[in-house]
């Protein structure tokens, strides 16, 4: 299956993972130039594996950040920082490993989007996330979220 980019061609949508009971699951697997030298994921590469979802998880709902970014009126750029990350590790992951980066919602309202989320190697839990997200414009101000990111979380709950 496949959608349009917004750029020049199409992308198949199975890079950007799926939609599950109001989840986002993708499946990540673990190289060389993500662990240190014991052969684990080195601890501050699980933020990129966590960005990673949260990227295709706005991406699978049909929203463009590029297009986002590149609105040419600053104070209509929208731009997804992360205000707060509380990550608890519990196993290692390892060279090799095959990882689901599952994202879910748990409110949006604001300028304000909270996500859970988590990285497992089959049904263990490797890292957990709460993850406040906050949309700010062009000048760095934070912004009420679009009102169509916001249908689209609040109809992604409720499946």
């Amino acid at each position: 299956m496949t959608y349009q980019t917004g750029r020049a061609g199409t992308m198949d949508i199975s890079l950007s993972g799926r939609i599950d009971d109001g989840s986002h699951h993708l499946t990540q697997r673990v190289y060389y130039e993500d662990t240190d030298f014991s052969g684990f994921v080195y601890h501050a590469r699980y933020l990129h594996f966590f960005e990673r979802g949260r990227t295709d998880y706005i991406r699978l709902m049909g929203v463009s950040q590029g297009a986002l970014h590149a609105r040419s009126d600053p104070a209509e750029v929208v731009a997804f920082v992360v205000r707060r990350m509380e990550i608890d590790f519990r196993s290692p992951a390892r060279m090799d490993d095959v990882l689901t980066i599952i994202t879910t919602p748990v409110e949006a309202r604001g300028a304000r989007l909270q996500l859970q989320q988590s990285i497992k190697r089959g049904d263990e839990v490797l890292a957990s996330a709460s993850v406040t997200v906050v949309v700010i414009n062009g000048f760095g101000r934070a912004r009420r979220l679009p009102d169509t990111l916001l249908a689209l979380v609040a109809g992604d709950r409720n499946n």
